[in-house]
């Protein structure tokens, strides 16, 4: 069993109060905190202890932040603070009340176009927010690109990647990044421009379309090099269904030859605004996993008390008065009288400083004759006319609300309706669900390697959308593992590799052999055999 984490309760930099963990990685964790100078959550990046004692990381991580900090984009997760607690070296953020889109994907799977249109927008208009002013993220991937329960999408971690590579702590030889998610260039050279995040942008694109990502391999060093020598093949090729503009929006994103990418993450934003415009996708609100590290950390908060801690307060202020005494009296001190004071009171202290002369009696001021009263005139009954045509008009201008409410409620989400939960439902369960809602629907299979046949997968769009009244919803139902389907030699190799698509493989080009049941240039084999039971996106080998 892990033990309590030593820094829970302790105060950064005698202002942030580490109240619980959101996420831990391999060079730092991320905790709730509580500003307890501004009484504000916010989240805290704690770097691994072995950065503090390098000054070429503290350096490059001071300018790091206060480059990041000085960007504004409701996309950018905001930096409000960076500094250095003994030997912890800390970022102060934006908390961001949701999830991680590597949460969401896990919850509900690959996502329809308008949903991934929905994510990958925001982010890229933040990172062409940042490219303009000349900083590269380096390390796009979902576990850095946050969903808020409002629905807001917006990319964390800048500047983190190009810090850590300037630690002497550092090997050369490492690759920095997330293998998944490196383009070419930073595989082979460590250099990274912004192409690299349009690079990186059109991977985490390929996998919010087919809930995968491109390559696969044994290690992360494998994986990583597999890039060098392969393109991105097109996510259709995976997901039935994925329109060709988005298969063009990933392949022009993930060009080996950064010169052949969109140049910049503006570009990629603006085709895939055109590519939403020419398919008429909806707009979207994004939701927030339901069950996100960042909600789990907000049930662990410590409940509020009445004195929150804090660093040593500064000495109190301290007024001199002289005031008269009798001539016989002792040097004394006189307390004022209690009255509540806050956490730093004023002390008043009083002293004699001198004889004074005996004070002389102080005579009131005459008190002034009451003025004679004169008659008002009477406004009775002009005030009671008046507030007559007030409320009148008060009640006017409330059935002219209501009635602008009903009808901006109508115009926006009350004409529409919400895709019911079906959580925990089989199929008819959940399409009586569905239907009890008023909206029509329809069952779609979808291949799984973890979900038996027949287990419901979710909704499309997902439960919880906001969809027109005469909308169909597809039930995604379990088909199980997939299996390479039966082609008779002699198959058209394009008709093969679209069954192949079809049955969520990758079909690869398997060679020419010699047939005498297969014309040349058609179907000879398929490699593994037909029927044969592999897992979703497997490669499967068509042999001419």
């Amino acid at each position: 069993m892990r033990g309590r984490d030593p820094l829970l309760g302790q105060l950064l930099d005698r202002r942030y109060r580490i109240d619980a963990p959101i996420a831990r990685g391999g060079m730092s964790m991320v905790y709730r905190c509580l500003d307890v100078r501004l009484d504000r959550p916010v989240a805290v990046k704690v770097m691994d202890p072995k950065f503090a004692a390098d000054p070429q990381f503290l350096s490059r991580f001071e300018f790091e932040a206060r480059a990041v900090a000085r960007l504004k984009h409701p996309g950018l997760v905001a930096v409000y603070d960076q500094g250095l607690d003994d030997e912890l070296a800390f970022l102060v953020m934006e908390l961001v009340e949701g999830g991680t889109l590597r949460e969401l994907l896990r919850e509900r799977g690959p996502m329809p176009p308008h949903a991934a249109r929905s994510v990958a927008e925001p982010v890229l208009d933040a990172l062409a927010v940042a490219h303009a002013a000349g900083l590269v993220h380096r390390d796009i991937k979902p576990e850095n690109v946050l969903i808020s329960d409002a629905g807001e999408v917006k990319i964390a971690d800048f500047g983190l990647v190009r810090a850590v590579a300037a630690s002497h702590t550092t090997s050369s030889s490492v690759i920095l990044g997330t293998a998944a998610y490196l383009s070419p260039e930073q595989v082979a050279s460590g250099t990274a421009d912004a192409r690299s995040d349009v690079y990186a942008m059109g991977v985490m694109l390929f996998e919010m379309l087919t809930g995968r990502t491109p390559f696969t391999g044994d290690s992360s060093l494998a994986i990583a090099y597999q890039r060098i020598e392969h393109d991105v093949p097109p996510p259709s090729r995976f997901i039935a269904g994925v329109p060709a503009e988005f298969d063009d929006l990933v392949l022009g994103a993930t060009r080996n030859d950064p010169s052949q990418r969109f140049p910049t993450a503006g570009a990629m934003a603006a085709e895939l605004r055109a590519a939403a415009t020419s398919l008429e996708l909806p707009a979207y609100r994004v939701p927030a996993p339901r069950r996100s590290a960042e909600h789990a950390s907000a049930q662990q908060r410590p409940a509020p008390t009445a004195q929150t801690a804090r660093a040593p307060a500064a000495a109190p202020t301290v007024a001199v008065t002289a005031v008269a005494a009798p001539a016989a009296a002792p040097t004394t001190q006189h307390r004022t009288a209690q009255h509540p004071a806050g956490p730093n009171p004023t002390k008043v202290v009083t002293g004699l400083m001198a004889r004074p002369a005996a004070p002389q009696p102080v005579t009131p001021p005459p008190r002034p004759p009451a003025p004679e009263p004169h008659r008002q005139p009477d406004f009775s009954a002009h005030r009671r006319r008046s507030r007559r045509t007030t409320l009148v008009w008060l009640l006017i201008v409330l059935v002219l609300a209501l009635l602008v409410g009903i009808g901006g409620w109508w115009m926006g989400s009350g004409r529409y309706t919400a895709i019911p939960p079906i959580d925990g439902l089989d199929k008819n369960g959940a399409v009586t669900a569905i239907q009890n809602a008023g909206l029509a629907t329809t069952i779609r299979g979808q291949y799984s390697d973890d979900a038996p046949v027949d287990a419901v997968l979710g909704t499309d769009p997902p439960e919880g959308s906001q969809v027109d009244p005469d909308s169909t919803v597809a039930v995604l139902v379990s088909l199980g593992r997939p299996a390479v389907p039966e082609l008779a030699p002699g198959t058209d190799v394009d008709q093969a590799r679209e069954r192949l698509r079809s049955a969520s493989l990758q079909p690869m080009d398997g060679g020419e052999i010699f047939s005498v049941d297969a014309p040349l240039g058609t179907v000879a084999a398929l490699d593994p055999a037909p029927g044969t039971t592999v897992s979703v996106g497997s490669p499967v080998k068509v042999v001419r």
